[in-house]
C-alpha cells in the first residue's frame, strides 16, 4: 500500500489551507507537536540504533526495519532539549518522507486529532534566530476545563531541509 502518493498532496501547508486534516500528536519535552497522519508509516517502541561515525548528535544511528536501513533522529536533541531520557514512553515514529523512510524519536505519542482549517492559526512571525519555516501553524485543543497548545510541523519540509542533512539537495 502506497500512502505516500495520496498523502503528499495533503501534508504540509496545503493541509492547513485546504481543510486541515488528522494529526498525530506527540511530546518533545514539555511541548506538544502534531504532524499530518499521512506521513506516518508506523509507531514503534524505542530501541537503540547502530551509531554512524561523525554523525551529528541528533542522528542516533540506523536501524534495519524489515530489510530497509532507516536513519533514526532524536528530535529532542535536534530541538535543543537538554533533558533527554529513554524510557518506557519513548517511541520512534517511522515516517515516509518523499521516497525515504526516516525514524523520529520523541518522548511520547499522545493521540490523533482531527482539525479543521479554521482551527489552525498561523505561526507568529519572529525576528532573529527563531525558525518558524517548518511550522504549519498552531491549534488550541480544548479538553474539559484545560486547553493545550499544539504546534503543527510540516514534517516533510523539516526532514528534507538542508539543516537535517538527510536528503541530498538537488540543483534548482
Amino acid at each position: 500500500m502506497n500512502t505516500m502518493a495520496r498523502g503528499e498532496n495533503l501534508v504540509g501547508e496545503s493541509a492547513a489551507s485546504e481543510g486541515g486534516g488528522e494529526y498525530l500528536t506527540f511530546r518533545l519535552g514539555t511541548e506538544e507537536y502534531g504532524i499530518h497522519i499521512l506521513s506516518v508509516q508506523e509507531i514503534r517502541g524505542y530501541e537503540p540504533s547502530t551509531r554512524i561515525v561523525n554523525a551529528p548528535a541528533y542522528l542516533l544511528g540506523v536501524l534495519n526495519l524489515r530489510g530497509v536501513i532507516v536513519p533514526i533522529l532524536d528530535m529532542r536533541i535536534k530541538f535543543g532539549i537538554t533533558d533527554v531520557a529513554y524510557g518506557s514512553q519513548t517511541v520512534t515514529i517511522v515516517l515516509n518522507i518523499g521516497d525515504r523512510v526516516v525514524g523520529m524519536v520523541v518522548d511520547a505519542v499522545s493521540d490523533v486529532v482531527a482539525l479543521k482549517a479554521g482551527e489552525i492559526r498561523p505561526a507568529p512571525e519572529f525576528s532573529g534566530n527563531v525558525a518558524t519555516e517548518n511550522v504549519i501553524g498552531l491549534a488550541a485543543l480544548q479538553q474539559g476545563d484545560t486547553q493545550r497548545m499544539l504546534i503543527l510541523l510540516d514534517i516533510q519540509k523539516l526532514m528534507t531541509s538542508a539543516d537535517m542533512g538527510l536528503v541530498a539537495q538537488q540543483a534548482r
